[in-house]
């Protein structure tokens, strides 16, 4: 049974306070009423840990908005941009590491301070690199860096329905509905980012590296030295595995032993390449795969992942909604032949559902794991709000605050990190304008095609506006914890990856027989709320780091700006070179289209043939996975109704009390996708440092932990960078390296897999 303590985080808090105390890298930094770290005790209110770790130091005068700022912002904004969307078709589920263009950033910015200061030279070099530079830089790069959902349904329409929008359509789509997200974390702003109570732990250790290079230079000569020694040391081995000897991305006893010769084998211990395996027992040594998990231990999703484990290989063998002869694993539609489903005979010229055809074609069919994947999603989600309701209603209804954030800021909040600067009404107005381009946008496909009416695009942007409330208020997945439980940061976890499968029924409820409006639904009604999530978050920094928020505002601006015209144009430059790979229902270790895949699959089981294909009585039994959305709402009632009636002080209903069922039914689904050979790694790492260094050497862990871990996704993502190029095909020319034992031609890279 998982239970998450609400003590670890506090005591996390604690070691990290006392290991900075230790090392002296905030003495010059904090003032007087925060030179003093507090016990254990005193940290007891998220609150207290940011106004006890994080410095309330200002200097007004520094500038911020300088020419070495966009210069090196803009510049690491196109190349973030172009890894994540590099990434968006690999077959590793990987993202660009925030903490690398920190690092890099700072020794670039270091650099040009150190250019002459006289003449021209000045508005090159105005003088010593500041942290409010740094910060917009880093809010600049990371938010090209996210990768836009438009792009990914761009590509999905491209592939697979070969719908090529005019490319400024394209862009002005991507950035609007960027936009959308911006104009809904600038009106939550007053409730989710000035409040103390509206903390963000997963930006301290930020804000914190942030303070100690600028206030201290802590980032010395020895720091430098080791960070660019692991930078190097892993950009040399990186190549190794992701190139030479693809066997070390996936290490399995099991598999060597079995060498390809049975089916069982790869798909439960198989992880070398894509959509092969769940990876159990699955080790790698590619840092490139093991970012992925950051690597954290989460006590919840290690045991969701190991319920996983059993209940997707046991329903694929117990013929679980009848796909026991399709593939384990992929995201894609099959024919009861088998093959990929033949969706283009049934959705005719005019993006609609042809009955005649799809009489002659029959119904598609899902595997056995993406169908247990979506049902136990659906569970995830069901669950998620009875979860809140049961627990934390006092606390729910308390945290809106009869919705003044509509109107104006709290005004019972003083908090040091406070200052208000952008009206609402600019964010309002941003708001409205990129509602309006993103309906023009959905009115400019080819040929006059209109790719989902206005009055859809307006019913579920304001759906977004409603569970963006939700899932931000309740905690959620960056961490804006509202003086709740800690663990209350996960239950929005699985609540905002989940909600995307209840857009998309109610987008077939409402656009029956029509693909592609499903698709632009769950665009506009959940990944806008997704994106404003990640919004809130640089907003957040840019508080602590006294940025000023138009600053902010502008420095997340041009993020989407850049960003949108490198995810495009890369975009359409790997599916032009890679178009038969991306459509492939596995793909291969180099190239996979598995998340494009995603949005197709939905659109034409959800959009077109959402009748057909769930409705009660059809032989798959599909109908059982949007129901689990009804059924996940009883599923927390049995827990709370122990810890009700059993003694307040037992460890039975202290355990009752945290069993998170939103976030073990969420994990349980997570593995049926992509590469998952680096899961079991991640948890070796993630125990020795998460625990061992973190308890037994911490000050160690204080000074070298965050550094080594910015090297290593640095040196990693440069490396995949260059050979995506060089030797992966991203420019058009592929060059395979010679076949031999740690690379086979006929097996797959684990030795799992006859191909």
């Amino acid at each position: 049974m998982a239970i998450l303590s609400e003590k670890e985080d506090l005591k996390e808090a604690s070691v990290i306070a006392e290991s900075l105390k230790d090392e002296r890298l905030f003495d010059d930094s904090l003032d007087s009423s925060s030179q003093d770290f507090v016990n254990e005790k005193d940290l007891e209110k998220p609150e207290a840990v940011a106004i006890q770790v994080i410095s309330t130091r200002d200097d007004p005068e520094l500038p911020v908005l300088t020419f070495r700022a966009l210069f090196l912002g803009v510049g690491l904004s196109a190349f973030s941009s172009v890894l994540g969307t590099i990434y968006t078709f690999k077959p590793q589920n990987a993202s660009v590491s925030q903490l690398f263009c920190l690092i890099i950033a700072y020794i670039l910015g270091i650099g040009m301070a150190a250019l002459p200061r006289h003449g021209l030279w000045q508005y090159i070099n105005p003088g010593p690199f500041n942290i409010k530079e740094h910060t917009v830089i880093v809010i600049m790069s990371s938010t090209a860096s996210s990768v836009a959902t438009a792009m990914e349904i761009i590509a999905a329409l491209d592939l697979f329905y070969d719908i090529r929008l005019n490319s400024a359509a394209a862009v002005f789509s991507i950035f609007a509905t960027q936009m959308l997200g911006y104009g809904m974390a600038g009106l939550l702003r007053t409730l989710l980012v000035y409040p103390t109570y509206a903390f963000y732990p997963g930006y301290i250790s930020v804000v914190n590296l942030l303070q100690s290079l600028h206030f201290r230079g802590a980032l010395n000569a020895k720091k430098r030295r080791f960070f660019w020694v692991v930078f190097a040391a892993i950009f040399f081995w990186e190549w190794i595995p992701q190139y030479a000897f693809p066997l070390l991305t996936a290490i399995s006893v099991v598999c060597l032993v079995d060498n390809g010769r049975h089916d069982f084998v790869r798909n439960l211990f198989g992880a070398g390449s894509s959509n092969e395996g769940i990876g159990l027992l699955s080790f790698s040594t590619s840092w490139t795969l093991i970012s992925q998990g950051t690597p954290l231990v989460w006590p919840l999703q290690t045991l969701g992942m190991a319920l996983g484990y059993l209940f997707l290989t046991g329903g694929y063998y117990l013929n679980v909604f009848n796909g026991r002869d399709l593939a384990f694993m992929s995201t894609a539609l099959f024919g009861s032949d088998g093959n990929s489903y033949n969706q283009t005979a049934v959705i005719g010229p005019d993006f609609k559902l042809d009955p005649d055809a799809l009489a002659t074609v029959g119904l598609p069919r899902y595997t056995t794991t993406y169908a247990l994947s979506q049902l136990f999603y659906n569970l995830s989600l069901g669950s998620a709000f009875t979860y809140i309701v049961i627990w934390h209603w006092p606390e729910l209804k308390a945290a809106f605050g009869g919705l003044r954030f509509l109107k104006r800021g709290h005004a019972d909040i003083d908090d040091p990190h406070y200052k208000a600067e952008v009206p609402q009404w600019a964010y309002g107005l941003l708001f409205f304008v990129s509602l309006a381009v993103g309906i023009g946008c959905s009115y400019a496909g080819p040929h006059g095609t209109v790719l989902i009416p206005a009055w859809s695009i307006i019913f579920f942007t304001g759906e977004s506006c409603l569970s963006t409330i939700l899932a931000a208020t309740t905690g959620t997945q960056i961490n804006a914890l509202l003086n709740l439980p800690t663990h209350w940061q996960y239950v929005a976890l699985g609540f905002s990856i989940s909600i995307r499968y209840a857009i998309q029924i109610i987008a077939a409820f409402l656009h029956p027989g029509k693909p592609i409006p499903v698709m632009y639904a769950n665009l506009f009604g959940n990944s806008t709320s997704f994106q404003t999530l990640y919004l809130l978050q640089d907003l957040k920094l840019g508080q602590y780091t006294k940025v000023p928020p138009r600053m902010t505002f502008f420095a997340q601006m041009a993020g989407s700006i850049i960003g949108s015209i490198f995810n495009y144009t890369m975009m359409r430059v790997i599916v032009a070179n890679n178009r038969e790979v991306l459509k492939d229902p596995i793909g291969t270790r180099v190239w996979s289209g598995w998340i494009v895949q995603q949005y197709n699959s939905a659109s034409v089981a959800m959009g077109a043939l959402g009748k057909e294909l769930f409705s009660i009585g059809q032989p798959a039994g599909y109908w059982i996975i949007p129901f689990a959305m009804l059924i996940g709402l009883f599923v927390p009632l049995p827990f709370w109704l122990i810890w009700r009636w059993s003694d307040p002080d037992s460890r039975l209903a202290r355990a009752m009390k945290y069993v998170n069922v939103p976030i073990i039914t969420l994990y349980i689904g997570f593995l049926p996708y992509s590469v998952n050979g680096q899961w079991w790694s991640c948890l070796v790492i993630g125990v020795f440092s998460q625990w061992w260094l973190r308890t037994r050497r911490p000050r160690w862990f204080v000074k070298y932990n965050y550094l080594m871990s910015a090297a290593l996704d640095g040196g990693s993502q440069v490396i995949l960078f260059v050979l995506s190029f060089a030797v992966f095909g991203a420019s058009g020319n592929a060059v395979a390296f010679p076949t031999w034992w740690g690379n086979p031609a006929t097996l797959s890279v684990d030795r799992c897999k006859s191909t």
